[in-house]
């Protein structure tokens, strides 16, 4: 063991078995990063731009592509980076920061699509009260809070891990994680593990519950609906519930891979689940909106359309 006050910076060890086809990895990372950059920068523009998408649902749904530009910059560069390295070392103050961003990227995703929840709640079963209800004050308010409270929440948790020092240079991530920081502590840690696992049920269970309070309100609307009227109340939930469980998809995976060993899993597949949470939710999710919101899509294709006419030659 080394001398905790000595270990200023960590091994990435996991990407030593990626050397041999390090290429194939960085150009098909490199191109998803690119591609995720290019439909939520699309999806943010194509929102500020059009007046008629400056409505609630819209605000946030320009959001939640924010959040998922912060969470995907916190990361793939460096694993970029590491790809065409040979050292694949990074400073603690980089696993630090790392840690940070990835942790607050992933409550405000579960917050941003809570309060998505909530607003799809108040257009179907309170419509005619839906502007009162979701004012312009109130729309800020819920996307201020939608930043605040992963800050303030992994925030004050995170003070204990920034406070340790730590003997084990060696991790067997892509990138730095708290729970794997904490595990090489000089000290016990039983005592912080305790806490993250209440933090980790206040950055996830409120937010769930507002989700299935407010699809539960919805399905009760629903049931003594027309079926026009559940046909849409379908068409405008949809996308949400797609966001919702291809968000928690990527922390099952990432709960997994951090807390139970597998070593018995081919490592491409490791690969698959550590990287899931950072690239296909803020991947799909404007995707997922672009095409099943009509608005939206009809809109992108009209921009297109314009560009088109606009670079053409008479």
């Amino acid at each position: 063991m080394e001398n905790g006050s000595v270990v200023t910076s960590f091994i990435l060890r996991a990407y030593t078995e990626l050397e041999n086809h390090r290429y194939l990895y960085f150009t098909s990372f490199l191109l998803l990063f690119f591609l995720m950059i290019l439909t939520n920068i699309l999806l943010i523009i194509v929102i500020y731009i059009e007046r008629s998408l400056h409505e609630p649902m819209y605000f946030f749904v320009c959001n939640l592509a924010v959040n998922g530009l912060y969470g995907s910059l916190s990361v793939l560069p460096s694993v970029l980076v590491n790809l065409m390295s040979h050292t694949y070392e990074i400073s603690l103050t980089s696993c630090l920061l790392q840690i940070f961003c990835i942790h607050t990227y992933g409550v405000g995703e579960f917050t941003i699509l809570g309060i998505m929840g909530y607003d799809r709640y108040v257009a179907i079963c309170h419509p005619l009260h839906y502007h009162q209800l979701m004012s312009l004050r109130k729309v800020c308010i819920l996307i201020a809070l939608s930043w605040i409270y992963p800050y303030v929440l992994f925030g004050l948790f995170f003070k204990l891990t920034v406070e340790r020092t730590f003997c084990d240079r060696i991790m067997e991530k892509m990138y730095c994680i708290n729970f794997e920081l904490v595990k090489r502590s000089c000290s016990e840690t039983s005592y912080q593990n305790k806490i993250g696992f209440v933090i980790t049920l206040f950055g996830m269970v409120p937010q769930l519950l507002m989700i299935l309070f407010s699809y539960a309100q919805i399905l009760r609307i629903c049931l003594s609906a027309s079926k026009e009227s559940q046909a849409k109340a379908v068409q405008t939930c949809t996308p949400h519930i797609l966001a919702v469980i291809n968000n928690a998809v990527g922390w099952l995976f990432e709960f997994i891979s951090s807390r139970f060993n597998m070593s018995h899993v081919p490592y491409n597949a490791r690969i698959f689940l550590s990287l899931y949470l950072l690239i296909f939710p803020p991947l799909c999710n404007p995707v997922i909106y672009g095409i099943s919101i009509q608005t939206i899509r009809v809109l992108i294709f009209k921009q297109f359309i314009t560009c088109k006419n606009k670079l053409t030659p008479l």
